[in-house]
């Protein structure tokens, strides 16, 4: 170019696929162990059957299989595209978005999404060097769950991922002793943000094995709790811990217990952590933002925020700030920073509820009905405002099979103000939880109508 010369910018680093001694345990289950350098070689020779395209929707359900085909992805230079579900209309809804895409999957799905690569029964093996990707390589889209709306695209570079991982190693590090390589047994998704933090991440970059299934009934988790060969730390959720207590199974020793996507009332973590002798860690973050705060729940209401995070409140809510984030992220949580640096949830401004010059939340009367007797689960939410009157009217889905309905509004006048009680109360069977537990609005107003 005449009279200057062409702006120069530098590459991005190369960073290796994961960490750590080539004869180090990976993976897990009953069938024994996988080393480090078994799994590089099978990401080497999945890479290599991969199809040419921008995109992988990643629906592997066996979670050592879907690391390898996310890793053999990201070797490919293919961004890792993970659904809210594996519901057809969730995959197509991915596909219209990103139609320079196929879908990866381990099992038989019906009806079969097109492009669909399948892994092989036996994993093909290549050898080779370590694997390595560029930092700023768009490892990742996640989306949100639709508990609040449509999901959201999030996309999550290689380099941010390796960053998070580090601080949430950091949070954690002291429920295992320095030298030992820690089995983490989950019962949360790969797909999920939580779920790729804690068990996805977490052996690629830190000195961890996972185990390669899902575990979801109290038994199956006991079972993969088994397979490890030393305690292990069991990631989950409130949905899944409630049951494991309930349930009053024994499991093997453990390193600790952490649980998010919900909030985690503090009798259930005194609960868990009485009946199997070990820290219950709640951890709190987003698809956006990954986890940026964590407390002992049973003991401290208070989040403690890792390392290099800032909180910055804000009228509707919250921007954080963090070292894998490129720009300040903003969350709908109000919060209160307290002198110490920790905080304390208020709630979300779309939470909040004023009527009559009265205010509640709907966070608050959820708690409030969950604690009424013979209320074994159930939610409080608003609905869209009437077309007529303007007026957004206040539901209830509970499910409580010894109850009538009159008998838990009954109890609900005893806490709760009478201009905040449901006008709609519908006893139901279960509510429509998704895999992590949370509570996807389309799903509850479907189901509040009848379906």
């Amino acid at each position: 170019m005449a009279g200057g010369t062409a702006a120069q910018t530098s590459p991005s680093p190369r960073m290796d696929l994961a960490e750590g001694p080539a004869g180090r345990s990976f993976a897990f289950d009953g069938h024994g162990r996988i080393a480090l350098d078994t799994f590089l070689a099978e990401v080497r020779g999945v890479a290599a059957d991969l199809p040419d395209a921008a995109c992988a929707i990643n629906l592997c359900e066996d979670r050592y299989r879907f690391l390898v085909a996310f890793c053999a992805a990201a070797v490919r230079g293919q961004t890792n595209l993970l659904p809210s579900s594996r519901t057809p209309a969730a995959i197509e809804d991915v596909r219209r978005q990103y139609p320079d895409s196929y879908c990866i999957a381990d099992v038989r799905l019906s009806p079969a999404p097109p492009r669909l690569h399948a892994l092989p029964e036996r994993l093909p093996k290549h050898d080779g060097p370590m694997p390595q990707v560029d930092a700023d390589a768009l490892a990742m889209i996640g989306f949100t769950s639709g508990s609040t709306g449509t999901p959201k695209p999030n996309p999550k570079t290689w380099g941010s991922l390796r960053t998070s991982t580090g601080q949430n190693l950091g949070a954690l590090r002291h429920l295992w002793p320095e030298g030992i390589t820690v089995p983490i047994v989950a019962t949360v998704p790969s797909q999920h943000m939580y779920g790729m933090e804690l068990s996805v991440l977490l052996p690629l970059f830190a000195q961890a094995a996972v185990h390669g299934g899902r575990p979801f009934f109290p038994e199956d988790v006991a079972r993969a709790v088994r397979d490890a060969d030393a305690p292990a730390l069991l990631v989950t959720t409130p949905v899944h811990l409630r049951a494991l207590v309930e349930s009053g199974i024994v499991l093997p020793p453990l390193a600790g217990i952490v649980t998010a996507t919900a909030p985690l009332p503090q009798a259930l973590a005194a609960a868990a952590e009485q009946h199997f002798g070990v820290e219950v860690r709640e951890l709190f973050g987003s698809t956006e933002t990954c986890v940026i705060a964590q407390r002992r729940t049973a003991r401290e209401e208070e989040w403690r925020l890792l390392p290099g995070i800032r909180l910055q409140p804000q009228p509707d809510g919250t921007l954080v700030f963090g070292p894998h984030l490129p720009a300040p992220v903003p969350l709908a949580d109000l919060v209160e920073v307290r002198a110490d640096g920790g905080f304390v949830l208020r709630g979300r401004q779309s939470d909040l509820l004023e009527i009559a010059g009265k205010r509640a939340s709907l966070g608050d009367l959820t708690r409030r009905l969950l604690a009424v007797p013979g209320v074994l689960d159930g939610v409080v939410l608003q609905l869209e405002p009437c077309e007529i009157t303007g007026v957004r009217r206040i539901a209830a889905l509970v499910v409580a099979p010894e109850l009538q309905e009159t008998a838990i509004l009954d109890a609900l006048r005893q806490a709760v103000d009478p201009v905040f009680l449901p006008r709609r109360l519908r006893l139901v069977d279960a509510l429509p939880r998704n895999d992590t537990g949370k509570l996807p609005r389309d799903a509850l107003l479907r189901m509040l109508e009848g379906a």
